[in-house]
């Protein structure tokens, strides 16, 4: 019976072995030319940044808020965080408890980018030291920069007049130019990078543009109310350029704002000149939204096609708003923008001391300022009842009570 078992085990092994020969040549075997080809499902990236860590500090910050905590909005496609003005006094090194709490509360809001427009020292001050300017800057590095890059969060920023002025002396050179000779010292060292993706860098940090998730920023050197007309061609360029208008949307970061909104800010100077020939460039290439500082209040604007983002401030001196008996107030502001919503983006801006929701309809209507009427976000000119148009054209005239 031994030579049949033997042989049994003999017919089994050749049967296996062609089954898997046979199989082997099938999986190894070109696909003919008609076969479908292997359909590999695309695996869609997470739009939100991960998680960051929210400090005890932090924690009981938003605990303070209320008996349901701090609100978070509902998140956009794109999130950022709006800040401005945070300096002191001239030549402060240290900031008010304001930029402190806004740092704890950045991995709450989590967001893709900061932005920031202006005012990040307390300069513009012709007796400061090169050593106190340094000293500035590295006060900033620690209570903002160093912990903005430990987050790993980007940063894009605009200059302002107390970060390296561009006012003119009467010879035509820079008033201030020490003071932005250490600026651009402090922004070019390679440590100190803001960690955005530039897209023009030549002249940063006074002008230079960048893109985050589809958005096309530029920031131009507004520490003064002219822009020399080559910067002008060159932001045209940089506008009418295939990344800024392949971007699904454009951004403007400068310090001064086109038209005025708080009081002691209300006169040629605080404002950039010939403004609405700078509004009709901005139009042009269809900029979005102008973020802008210097007025230390908050009022979110529209005029003609462009949205205006009035900041408010974090540092010292929170400005009233004209014709308003709202008390300053201290603000940062949140923008989350949506790509399918016909108005792109969303603000959530809190009172930084109270860190509750200043409501839209908080402020007013629509501010007079010396140089044109403003009408607040959600307010259209035919909003405007005959008393209210009737105080435009008193205070103004007709030609600048347009939308």
């Amino acid at each position: 019976m031994g030579w049949r078992r033997f042989l049994t085990f003999i017919v089994v092994g050749i049967t296996l072995s062609w089954a898997i020969a046979c199989t082997q040549g099938q999986l190894n075997a070109p696909a003919p030319d008609d076969a479908p080809a292997a359909v590999v499902e695309p695996v869609e990236a997470d739009p939100e940044p991960a998680a960051r860590p929210l400090s005890p500090e932090g924690l009981a910050l938003v605990n303070s808020a209320g008996p349901e905590g701090l609100y978070n909005p509902p998140r956009g496609d794109v999130r950022l965080v709006a800040i401005s003005d945070l300096n002191g006094p001239y030549g402060s090194i240290t900031y008010d408890p304001e930029i402190e709490k806004a740092m704890l509360l950045l991995p709450f809001w989590n967001p893709d980018l900061v932005v920031c427009s202006g005012d990040m020292v307390a300069g513009q001050d012709l007796t400061l030291t090169e050593e106190t300017m340094r000293a500035m800057w590295n006060g900033f590095d620690q209570y903002v920069g160093a912990k903005l890059r430990a987050m790993d969060m980007p940063y894009g920023f605009t200059v302002g007049n107390h970060d390296a002025s561009s006012a003119l002396s009467l010879n035509k050179t820079f008033l201030f130019q020490k003071e932005r000779d250490i600026t651009a010292e402090y922004w070019l060292q390679p440590e100190h990078d803001p960690g955005v993706n530039f897209l023009d860098r030549t002249d940063f940090p006074f002008y230079y543009t960048f893109e985050q998730q589809d958005i096309f920023f530029l920031a131009w050197d507004a520490s003064s109310d002219f822009i020399p007309e080559e910067k002008l061609a060159w932001a045209e360029a940089a506008l009418a350029s295939e990344a800024a208008q392949s971007a699904k949307m454009r951004v403007l970061l400068g310090h001064l704002p086109l038209y005025s909104v708080a009081i002691g800010r209300d006169q040629p100077g605080d404002v950039m000149a010939d403004s609405d020939r700078l509004r009709e460039l901005l139009e042009r290439y269809n900029v979005h939204t102008y973020i802008s500082g210097h007025h230390h209040a908050y009022y979110p604007a529209h005029k003609g096609n462009l949205q205006l983002l009035h900041m408010g401030i974090l540092g010292s001196g929170p400005r009233p708003l004209l014709d308003s008996a709202l008390p300053p107030q201290k603000a940062i502001t949140v923008i989350d923008v949506n790509f399918d919503d016909p108005d792109l983006t969303t603000y959530t801006t809190y009172d930084m001391q109270t860190l509750q929701v200043i409501e839209m309809n908080q402020l007013p209507r629509f501010l007079l300022g010396h140089n044109g009427l403003l009408l607040r976000r959600d307010v259209e000119l035919s909003d405007l009842d005959s008393g209210e148009m009737a105080q435009c054209q008193q205070r103004l005239g007709a030609e600048k009570c347009t939308a």
